[in-house]
């Protein structure tokens, strides 16, 4: 890294130094100019007209301010991924609004320009008030459906593959009525080939009449621990499109607290999908599964129920990714106003280290309320970066203090293991968010490619609010790097491929990521698998492991292009090593 202008020990300063750069770079090197990261908000452009609304009375119901998930899929195969916004619904005390309150699906007609299809799609929510939601293809037709997790009843959507949806819910045996929702998620927790259902919940009796808490004079919303917290359920997928509750069989039916967001993910690597649900202000849920669909919960033993310091926090986003490159998937959770989000390094054998004040993820990210996050490759260098959408659940928290904001932009931190061989990040937010003028209270997140150019663009709904579309602008500054998207199809496993394994060589470069449905904060995003691959203009070999065994290798692949990999159609020759395991 040294040279004449920078001594050896110059890059420390530097990285310290990085957010008081000004100019086009985000970041100055020994040797060069990095991180160019840049947004452009397009939300006028895109003709999407929803806007949140929690159905708020004035009684402080605490379910306001869960409200609420998104999701981006591809509901119509048309090669373009689609936005699914979540809506609440009119609380005790609100006048039902006319139009009335709905969920919205808007379809991606390419060039930046969305379409509602709500009606026509049949997708409007109903009468439930909508908290999470996920979307898997739970009867492996080819079609991905949509499974809400509400207050009120749930619903789960089949997807008839004609643009339309059929309310299933009664016939599949998954509603839970009268419940405040959170994340949920799908993942086959036997192997069995067919997509089972884990729903969280958050506490009981959430609207129930109570007098308004108040603090200095204003109103605000009660936490959590004002309230009993709700059971969490588990589904399992009987393959008739049915499903059946085996909440108390499969071992978590004693563990019960406010759930958050969560994920699913084989974080000990040992081909088995395990749930890490984020709990608020009590400790988190890592639920360690047999093979069979039993789970043994296993948060405080792994070293992820609290933060380093012991300290259980108001767990609301849960992302996870391989953010040192070391072939073990590590989590980052995020939490509430004067609390940090927490970086947990997966150091193998099931155990975790809180390094969020050793890389620097500390620095910018204390004050803001945190909702949704994720774990992305913002700029194709092969490095995942964290992105958080930000605003405070209190309308009048800027009273109480001015370090958080009501309404308030997105943090956006870049990942510097590329430029420095250190995990190390930076806020580059003022540069990557420079034209971005708009500011909300942020909810849920998503991230994925809506206009197919080979970045990732971002999606965030905002509370009593329009939602923000930001564009990344990669491509359009120029950028020489390198990516691949890879579509799973299974065959054997589920349709979605949900929970394999994708494992990525190109040159020195090695990633993997899994298939998730459902993550962050009661959101599910990046069915399609987003590698970026810096310089590297050749995939040397991409490894798929399947759930419940299946292997299958692709060498010496062009990329820039997403690449639909059927299970079974590029068997290796000869022994495969287990490409479970890091090397």
């Amino acid at each position: 890294m040294a040279n004449k202008l920078f001594p050896a020990g110059a890059t420390t300063f530097l990285i310290r130094a990085a957010a008081a750069v000004v100019g086009s770079c985000a970041i100055w090197f020994p040797g060069g100019c990095f991180a160019q990261i840049e947004f452009r908000d397009v939300t006028a452009e895109t003709g999407i007209t929803f806007r949140h609304d929690d159905g708020h009375a004035g009684n402080y119901h605490i379910i306001e301010f869960l409200s609420a998930g998104l999701a981006t899929f591809d509901y119509d195969g048309d090669g373009k991924i689609d936005i699914y916004f979540l809506n609440g619904r009119p609380l005790p005390g609100r006048t039902p609004p006319d139009p009335p309150l709905r969920n919205a699906l808007y379809r991606n007609l390419g060039n930046w320009r969305f379409v509602d299809v709500t009606r026509q799609a049949g997708v409007d929510g109903g009468d439930g008030y909508g908290l999470g939601v996920v979307v898997g293809d739970y009867n492996n037709s080819g079609h991905p459906s949509l499974y809400l997790n509400n207050y009120g009843p749930n619903i789960l959507y089949r997807n008839n593959g004609d643009g339309t949806f059929t309310d299933v819910t009664a016939k599949a045996g998954v509603g839970r009525g009268n419940r405040a929702g959170a994340g949920a998620c799908f993942l086959d927790i036997d192997e069995d080939g067919y997509l089972d259902l884990y729903v969280a919940n958050y506490v009981q009796a959430a609207t129930k009449p109570r007098p308004v808490q108040t603090r200095m004079g204003y109103p605000i919303y009660p936490g959590p621990k004002s309230y009993k917290p709700e059971r969490h359920h588990l589904f399992r997928n009987n393959g008739d499109e049915t499903f059946t509750d085996v909440t108390a069989k499969s071992g978590i039916l004693p563990h019960v607290a406010p759930g958050m967001g969560m994920i699913a993910v084989d974080y000990d690597n040992d081909g088995h999908t395990d749930i890490l649900v984020g709990n608020d202000e009590y400790p988190n849920f890592l639920l360690h599964n047999d093979g069979h669909g039993h789970f043994q919960e296993v948060a405080l033993a792994a070293g992820v129920a609290y933060d380093g310091q012991g300290t259980a926090h108001g767990s609301m986003g849960v992302e996870c990714g391989d953010v040192d490159r070391d072939g073990y998937l590590d989590f980052f959770i995020t939490s509430y106003h004067q609390e940090l989000p927490i970086l947990y390094r997966n150091l193998g054998k099931g155990l975790f280290e809180d390094v969020t004040m050793r890389t620097g993820v500390h620095k910018s990210t204390y004050n803001p309320v945190k909702w949704g996050c994720a774990l992305a490759d913002l700029d194709n260098d092969g490095d995942l970066d964290i992105v958080i959408a930000c605003g405070h659940l209190q309308p009048f928290g800027e009273k109480f203090s001015d370090s958080s904001l009501y309404l308030d932009r997105p943090i956006i931190l870049k990942n510097l293991l590329s430029e420095t061989g250190k995990l190390q990040f930076v806020d580059v937010s003022d540069q990557a968010l420079a034209g971005v003028t708009f500011r909300g209270s942020g909810r849920g997140i998503a991230i994925d490619d809506l206009d197919n150019d080979g970045d990732l663009d971002i999606v965030i709904l905002n509370s009593r609010g329009p939602p923000t579309i930001l564009r990344n602008m990669l491509n359009e500054r120029g950028s020489k790097n390198h990516w691949i998207q890879v579509q799973l199809h299974g065959v054997k496993s589920n349709r979605d491929g949900v929970g394999a394994r994708v494992r990525v060589t190109a040159g020195d470069l090695v990633q993997i990521d899994e298939v998730h449905a459902g993550r962050s904060y009661q959101s599910h995003f990046g069915s399609r698998l987003h590698f970026g691959l810096g310089k590297h203009d050749i995939v040397d070999r991409i490894e798929v492991s399947w759930i419940g065994g299946g292997v299958d290798v692709l060498e010496n692949v062009r990329p820039d292009r997403l690449l639909t990999i059927v299970e079974g159609s590029a068997k290796p020759r000869g022994p495969v090593p287990n490409v479970r395991q890091p090397k």
